[in-house]
């Protein structure tokens, strides 16, 4: 008992990693060590890499959501400390959805998974991939103790910080326009309506400005556009007629697309109902204009046609156009020799082209897919085993798998050309298979290939695709290095660690107003009208992070419909 006793105190006494306790057996005098199990979880623990990652829109939330975060020690930087679901920002500048309703904090998702993840609400200001850091500064711009800028080193870095509104340059925009991309704008919007409205019942105004003030321009015929506009026209009609009466005839709302359509990435029986529906609306949609400058009474527009300018006076004008880079993307571009681009330029596998362990997913971000053609030679060659300087059906069979995964494009050239499979290609002019051929015959097979590879659209969709996918590859890392699971590789042999990211289209959805929507879903299946709206609030309502911003949602439209709008000024 006293040499266990003096052994105990021993091991008390003496420094974590070297603790050592040493049992005797009474029988065989034999001695067994064992290392404190603490400093074990501190091994393991140093042995976690660092992942910061950067905003917690799309991307950045679907990547925290589905990364086992055992494995890592992550950071998260973000100017707002919540998620909030873009898609229904239309309906909460007129107060359809409440914008509680559709922001959740970051802390309540991460919450409810096994490990901790950091979280600081601030800027990056700054990316340094030469020394893995990044410089950022918090938010609290009135609070000088809590606004000093701070740095973070990283292991792997996932920028996820979005784009920002694209004036394309033109003159007034930014001083005399609204924009749609975040809460805080949607809840400026809503104000704005309502101020238009209690200045024009205001005495001694002229019927003419009362006129300018309840004229509320749309530039852009995009998505969020279009939805805006039809919000603010359901919401006039149902519910601020009713309460500003003797001005109900002098609204008007414009819609000006430089475009000949609107919704013109939709299919062109959606962009034609929606412009008939506007029509019989009274939305007054002006297409072939372009915006030459914004002032706080008018705005400035050329018609292409005629070349002519005109000047509108206006009350609110939302501004729609487009996204362009944020300052710290166009900062890195530069660093990594990508100066010029709209977006930071990445492989199939989401890494950024000139950085190692940088990622960029969503609207920040592009794919520069691989084209088939700077690779043919080599696929060839890969798929030639018995090096006879053909190929065969049966040896192009053996490497179809892997030409499909890694460029995705020859599946879509096949769809385009009504071809069954990749062996159609070889066949000759009269549509007769070919047993074999060689390089020159296989490079003209494919040489039409790369012309269906196509930008992915910034989208919500594409972002939380993307952002699940990274979470998945990063959850597989250490299994997939011993046994890669990606596609060969044609130029240096072996395969890829992961297959590359293939975005799946699920569909798109344009509500029009009046309970009518638009929806575009795959296989070419088109549909407008009321079922349309049904089917969005069913799938809008199943897309919400949280039962309780759905639960929130849902009440919101059901509010909506029993009680109409609030037109408070809040």
């Amino acid at each position: 008992m006293t040499l266990l006793s003096s052994l105990g105190r021993a091991s008390r006494s003496a420094p974590l990693a070297s603790k050592l306790l040493l049992l005797g057996t009474l029988s065989g005098g034999s001695l067994v060590a064992y290392s404190d199990s603490n400093a074990e979880v501190n091994k393991e623990q140093k042995k976690k890499k660092k992942v910061v990652v950067l905003g917690t829109g799309w991307a950045g939330i679907s990547f925290l959501k589905d990364l086992d975060i055992t494995s890592y020690d992550v950071q998260v930087v973000s100017p707002q400390n919540y998620f909030a679901f873009t898609p229904l920002l239309p309906s909460v500048t007129c107060g359809t959805v409440e914008a509680r309703s559709i922001v959740e904090s970051v802390r309540n998702i991460t919450k409810k998974k096994n490990g901790e993840i950091e979280l600081w609400e601030a800027d990056c200001v700054n990316i340094d991939p030469a020394n893995r850091k990044v410089r950022c500064l918090p938010v609290f711009k009135d609070d000088p103790e809590a606004n000093k800028e701070f740095s973070l080193e990283y292991d792997y870095l996932i920028i996820a910080v979005g784009a920002q509104v694209n004036t394309f340059g033109t003159p007034g925009v930014l001083e005399n326009c609204h924009f749609l991309k975040e809460v805080e704008d949607a809840q400026r919007i809503r104000r704005g309506v309502i101020d238009c409205f209690e200045k024009a019942v205001l005495p001694g105004l002229t019927e003419e400005q009362r006129r300018t003030k309840l004229h509320f321009v749309i530039v852009g015929g995009g998505p969020t556009g279009v939805e805006f506009a039809a919000e603010l026209h359901d919401f006039i009609q149902e519910d601020i007629t009713k309460i500003y009466p003797s001005v109900k005839q002098l609204v008007k709302i414009t819609l000006i697309q430089s475009g000949d359509h609107i919704l013109n990435s939709f299919d062109e029986r959606i962009s034609s109902f929606a412009e008939e529906k506007f029509l019989r609306d009274g939305i007054d949609v002006q297409m072939g204009m372009r915006v030459m400058s914004v002032s706080d009474k008018d705005i400035s527009v050329k018609i292409k046609s005629s070349g002519k300018v005109l000047s509108v006076p206006h009350g609110l004008v939302l501004w729609s156009t487009g996204v362009g880079t944020r300052p710290v993307i166009s900062d890195l571009m530069e660093q990594v020799g990508q100066g010029g681009r709209r977006a930071l330029a990445t492989n199939e596998w989401l890494q950024v082209k000139g950085c190692e362990n940088v990622y960029a997913v969503g609207d920040c971000a592009s794919i520069a897919q691989r084209k088939i053609m700077e690779d043919i030679a080599n696929i060839f060659k890969a798929a030639d085993v018995d090096n006879s300087g053909t190929l065969t059906v049966e040896e192009l069979q053996d490497v179809v798998d892997d030409i499909l995964v890694r460029y995705p494009q020859v599946e879509l050239y096949l769809k385009s050309k009504h071809m069954r499979n990749i062996k159609d290609l070889l066949a000759d002019s009269e549509g007769n298979a070919k047993k074999e051929v060689n390089i020159e015959e296989f490079k003209l097979a494919l040489a039409g290939v790369d012309s269906q590879m196509k930008s992915l659209p910034a989208t919500a969709q594409v972002a939380a695709q993307q952002g699940t996918y990274l979470a998945k590859c990063f959850n597989r890392m250490e299994q997939c290095k011993d046994h890669p699971e990606g596609p060969k590789r044609f130029r240096s042999g072996g395969h890829h660690q992961f297959r590359p990211f293939q975005y799946k289209h699920f569909g798109q959805f344009a509500p029009l107003g009046g309970d009518q929507a638009a929806a575009e879903l795959p296989g070419d299946w088109v549909s407008v009208g009321r079922s349309s709206q049904w089917l969005w609030y069913s799938v809008y309502a199943s897309k919400q992070v949280s039962w309780r911003t759905r639960a929130l949602v849902v009440s919101d439209w059901t509010r909506r419909y029993i009680f109409g709008r609030d037109s408070s000024r809040i």
